[in-house]
């Protein structure tokens, strides 16, 4: 157990906000917005923190605190981080307050409430990647479906009806996939604890099933991979459980679907690699053909639907559907450099469509309409603007150069090294996501300027202050995936799920770090 309670006081930071935004006066409406804005920045600074703090040659876990919580049933509050939990938190905690910053005017008549959700989803998303109690980790895990149904059912900006319906479906789907999880956390502690002392300590458990201490029999493992696996899924979401994807990240705020569609769905495939691949191997191992299956449906699937659409945030929401398979597929693909790239594409993915989401929260903004064909020409009055869109879109598509493309390559190779058949239907998810951005790039920002696009005013300040950062990572990490890498390498290393592999280090990574040391 560390000294210093780095990680609570992480956790707890936007709390301070809440607290803040509850005793201002009805009217303070801005202040509102900047004392969220205020206490996001102070979490990014803190989880900037946790990242120093962090040895790299180190234990697996470190920055651990755990606090007895429930001593009949052996749950503690236990929190702790490997290099994969660290980089999804630095990613959560980089994205709140460009949101927040994006969403200025948004939260039409209780923006107090408006912001006041986002913290508390914001402690609730960092806790989840840093539990390590496993009834802790499901607790947080639904308790995230309150702040979420609010906002996508308060705040979107479509007709009542619709995001009533959106919200509805986004939290029925997820509570069906929690309920089967509960089940799957309760099978897990009647096994157990008959032989671990500590029978929901997440470290204990996997060290226990890597040695051989706790055994489950074949049946009984497979049906608590699946409780777990599917719950997953539907977070994350996988196809066939996609459906509520497209319609909560249409109807919500373009700032609340950066928040689902960066954030939330990492959980899920957070989760399958930690939890499912960790505590039950051979389940994992037995229906890994199957999985690959729905991967690359769910690739190919989500590029070929988004080409499809006319409606500018739900082509977003499928393009994602496409990026989670490929997730998905690398965190089943059972080689370091594909866990590797799938760590890092959680990340990548996070900045990318999360620029996208805003650029086109932008769009809509001013000229009051999702429909792709609203637009044209606004390349001519709104350059800045245009030309973010498109360095979004291109890390949307991996070009070469952009974050999203060592993520990509890492997944795909290390898909082919175990599973070629699988990364070649893949690879054709490549294609299709130059068809879909090139298209909506061109339908949107090119040909003659339309009556209804000429009056576009550029970026303003506040607008570039949000998503400048995002484009500079893209930036960034594009040239120096080693920042992330670090970090993640070794925890994959060490990882138990890996120990039936011989696969080294991702090369290309490790090269990566070593040009930034």
């Amino acid at each position: 157990m560390s000294g210093f309670p780095y990680l609570t006081v992480t956790i707890a930071s936007p709390l301070l906000g809440v607290a803040g935004i509850a005793l201002l006066p009805r009217g303070a409406q801005k202040r509102a917005r900047e004392i969220a804005v205020a206490t996001s920045l102070i979490t990014l600074v803190l989880a900037i923190v946790d990242a120093v703090k962090f040895n790299v040659g180190g234990a697996q876990y470190q920055l651990t605190e755990s606090h007895t919580w429930i001593s009949q049933f052996h749950i503690d509050y236990s929190v702790g981080v490997d290099g994969i939990a660290l980089v999804l938190i630095l990613m959560t905690a980089v994205l709140v307050p460009v949101v927040l910053l994006a969403s200025w005017n948004d939260g039409k008549n209780t923006p107090r409430a408006f912001f006041a959700l986002m913290l508390v989803l914001e402690v609730m998303m960092i806790g989840v990647f840093a539990a390590t109690d496993v009834f802790l980790f499901y607790v947080l895990f639904e308790a995230l479906l309150i702040p979420s149904y609010f906002l996508i059912g308060s705040y979107g900006k479509s007709g009542e009806k619709h995001r009533s319906y959106a919200a509805v479906k986004f939290l029925l789907y997820n509570l069906l996939g929690g309920l089967l999880m509960l089940a799957a956390v309760i099978g897990l502690y009647v096994v157990a604890n008959r032989t671990v002392a500590d029978p929901f300590d997440f470290p204990t458990l996997a060290h226990a099933v890597a040695t051989g201490q706790l055994h489950f029999s074949t049946g009984v493992e497979r049906w608590l991979f699946l409780g777990f696996f599917i719950a997953f899924a539907v977070k994350a979401p996988l196809w066939p459980f996609h459906t509520w994807l497209p319609d909560a990240a249409a109807e919500a705020t373009p700032g609340t679907a950066v928040l689902l569609v960066g954030v939330l769905d990492k959980i899920g495939t957070f989760g399958m690699l930690r939890f499912c691949l960790e505590l039950f191997p051979s389940a994992s191992h037995y229906f890994t053909p199957v999985i690959l299956v729905l991967a690359v449906i769910s690739t190919i699937y989500g590029a070929l639907l988004a080409i499809g659409q006319r409606d500018m945030k739900r082509l977003i929401a499928y393009t994602s559907i496409s990026h989670f398979g490929l997730i998905t597929l690398g965190v089943f693909a059972w080689t370091a450099r594909g866990q590797v790239g799938a760590t890092l594409y959680m990340v990548n993915h996070g900045l990318s469509t999360g620029a996208l989401f805003l650029l086109a929260g932008f769009l809509i903004s001013r000229r009051g309409s999702t429909e792709i064909d609203a637009y044209g020409g606004v390349q001519k009055v709104a350059p800045v603007l245009a030309g973010t869109f498109l360095l979004a879109g291109l890390s949307s598509l991996a070009l070469p150069g952009l974050s999203s493309f060592v993520s990509e390559f890492l997944v795909l190779v290390g898909t082919f090294e175990k599973y070629p058949v699988a990364a070649i239907f893949a690879v054709t998810s490549i294609v299709l996501a130059a068809v879909y951005i090139l298209w909506l790039y061109q339908r949107t920002m090119t040909g003659p300027v339309t009556a209804a696009v000429s009056g576009f005013k550029d970026l303003t300040r506040r607008e570039l202050a949000a998503v400048v950062p995002l484009l500079a990572l893209i930036l960034v990490l594009g040239f120096a995936p080693g920042i992330l890498t670090k970090y993640i390498n070794p925890a994959v290393t060490q990882s138990t799920s890996l120990q039936v592999t011989t696969t080294p280090p991702p090369s290309i990574a490790a090269q990566a770090q070593g040009s930034d040391q």
